[in-house]
């Protein structure tokens, strides 16, 4: 018999790659949507278009105990793998209140349904990020490393993390949490600074724009490709004993780093076509984010696959066929 896996936030990036996953594995697979309309095919579910008729989406919300618990008892999931968030740092800083509601209520309401069919050995996984450390205290970054976030964002996913392993340890629910660092690809939302370059270049390439607006160039991330973090939460999940792992690639490059690799792709200078826009500097920067992902290399067996070279030329070829 097959397994069955629900996936909040199916329709994002991570959960599209996610349920590709799981289905070349032979799972049957549901996801989570605010609700389930046709019209939506080209606009909210454009990542997962391809296999919409492999999966059973449910209309529900994060916001609804009620919902979330009625969907969990209807099919009674073997794995959750709980991605749906309000995960746009920047506009976290313009919406706390709905960032914070959404992502540490949804994340409550969705243990805590999970809890009430313990018994029936369903595994949770959490998706945390590495805004959970903001302003680093050391570098790299381990499961060991205190949290000091720097925005709604980033505060809300220390509390999913919290709640995660509150109910592991006091429920003895199988709850993992990945923590996550940045992993983009070719299904990012426009509104991530990695989409928007690749995007910004391909436009400006076909003459359609002249410039594109960034906020701190300096800013180093650890960059990874989704398809592959994807593989590490499944992992995750496989494993006997639940606990938290760092998911990263243990390199770091800056904006302008990324901003330069794509420009040169497409045979540009990038400096000729970016204008630095104070508005897009957050009221609290973090300014450098590395994993150390020794511990998921050693129990998991996980490396990414992708460089960083690779990412960014995947999603500037993807966008100039867009």
């Amino acid at each position: 018999m097959s397994k069955v896996a629900l996936i909040t936030g199916i329709t994002g990036q991570d959960g599209s790659y996610l349920a590709e996953l799981l289905l070349s594995k032979g799972y049957e697979i549901h996801g989570i949507v605010r609700r389930v309309a046709l019209e939506d095919e080209t606009h909210r579910l454009w990542r997962i278009r391809k296999i919409l008729n492999d999966v059973t989406l449910h209309a529900g919300s994060l916001e609804s105990y009620a919902s979330l618990f009625n969907i969990i008892l209807k099919i009674k999931p073997n794995e959750v793998y709980h991605l749906a968030a309000q995960s746009y740092v920047g506009y976290s800083f313009e919406d706390e209140f709905s960032t914070l509601n959404i992502n540490i209520n949804g994340t409550h309401y969705l243990l805590s349904a999970v809890k009430e069919f313990v018994d029936t050995n369903v595994k949770f996984y959490f998706a945390g990020s590495s805004e959970m450390f903001g302003k680093v205290k050391q570098k790299p970054q381990n499961e060991n490393t205190p949290f000091n976030p720097r925005s709604s964002y980033g505060i809300s996913k220390v509390t999913g993390f919290h709640l995660t392993k509150n109910y592991r340890e006091a429920y003895n629910l199988h709850a993992s949490s990945g923590i996550l660092f940045n992993h983009e690809s070719p299904r990012r939302g426009f509104e991530f600074v990695t989409r928007k370059i690749s995007h910004g270049v391909t436009r400006i390439k076909k003459g359609l724009q002249k410039k594109v607006k960034l906020g701190n160039l300096k800013s180093k991330r650890d960059w990874g490709h989704a398809k592959d973090y994807v593989e590490a939460m499944w992992l995750m999940l496989q494993q006997s004993k639940p606990q938290d792992y760092v998911i990263g690639t243990g390199k770091e490059y800056s904006v302008e780093d990324f901003a330069k690799k794509a420009f040169a792709l497409v045979g540009l200078n990038y400096k000729d076509h970016i204008v630095l826009d104070k508005n897009l500097i957050r009221p609290t920067e973090v300014d450098s984010l590395l994993a150390d992902y020794t511990k998921a290399k050693k129990i998991l067996k996980w490396e990414p696959k992708t460089t960083f070279d690779e990412l960014v030329s995947s999603m500037v070829e993807h966008d100039l066929k867009l």
